[in-house]
């Protein structure tokens, strides 16, 4: 390895997400913000939310529905 070169790598740098969380993560940045982590994303927290804009859910499962019906 060339000297002088490489960034310093960090293990106690501090990773911020927006739900307030603070983490102790390896990095070559002194501190890193996040939008979501292991302590409020859905597929961790198990609170799934469906934002359903215009009735898409529901014009899916009307059309997932009539093509099963066409495929019997």
């Amino acid at each position: 390895m060339k000297k002088d070169i490489h960034p310093k790598y960090d293990l106690k740098t501090k990773a911020t997400c927006a739900c307030g969380a603070v983490f102790e993560v390896g990095s070559t940045m002194p501190e890193i913000k996040i939008e979501i982590c292991s302590q409020c994303h859905p597929f961790y927290t198990g609170n799934e939310k469906i934002m359903d804009t215009a009735g898409r859910v529901e014009r899916f499962n009307k059309r997932k529905a009539l093509s099963l019906k066409v495929k019997k």
